[in-house]
């Protein structure tokens, strides 16, 4: 798992501090907000730019295994644990989005499937 809380904290405070503009960071695609608005989950932060209440978080997957599901937003999560029961491996990201200022950021990045399945913990025999 890549986790990009590094990142998304530096550019916080780039714009903070003035050395980037909010336009360099609320620059979500618009198939990014309307995916947001129509499907994402809802997450109980505030915008780190501008404090509204309007965060949403989206997941895509991508791998060449998913063919025509390649590219696609996984809603609901039920719907990631069915891909990752079917696919040998694909990735998912998940970003984080606000609706009002069209902020916009990776949050994490990360190896699913079958390959990645923990093994079931054998079981013991009773005595």
């Amino acid at each position: 798992m890549v986790d990009y809380s590094l990142a998304r904290r530096s550019a916080i405070a780039s714009v903070r501090r003035g050395m980037l503009d909010t336009n360099d960071v609320c620059d979500a695609h618009p198939e990014l907000l309307r995916a947001a608005k129509n499907i994402g989950e809802e997450i109980d932060i505030p915008c780190p730019i501008c404090s509204h209440e309007a965060m949403r978080g989206v997941r895509y997957v991508y791998g060449a295994e998913l063919k025509r599901n390649s590219g696609r937003v996984v809603y609901p999560r039920e719907w990631l644990v069915e891909l990752s029961e079917s696919y040998d491996q694909f990735t998912c990201y998940e970003v984080e989005v606000c609706l009002d200022c069209a902020w916009n950021h990776l949050i994490r990045a990360y190896q699913a499937g079958r390959r990645f399945r923990k093994p079931a913990a054998p079981r013991r025999r009773r005595r």
